[in-house]
């Protein structure tokens, strides 16, 4: 969808993804989504929003994803 969100789980990254990481990917995926590279004023609080659900989405999807032969990111981190 847009060329410019990277993988971010095992192995395409050696380490766990960043928080500043995952937020510019859910920063990249609103932008192609709502198609405002910078939102209007009027908008910037759902903007905003959507970004940050979109990057808690994402930290729980990487959290609970099962690598084979590594288990989740979760069960490594405890």
């Amino acid at each position: 969808m847009c060329r410019s969100i990277r993988t971010l789980r095992p192995p395409a990254l050696p380490e766990e993804a960043t928080e500043d990481e995952i937020r510019a990917a859910a920063l990249q995926f609103v932008r192609k989504v709502s198609g405002f590279r910078a939102p209007a004023a009027h908008n910037r609080e759902v903007f905003d929003h959507a970004v940050e659900a979109i990057a808690a989405a994402t930290e729980e999807l990487l959290a609970g994803l099962e690598v084979r032969g590594g288990g989740t990111r979760r069960e490594a981190a405890g």
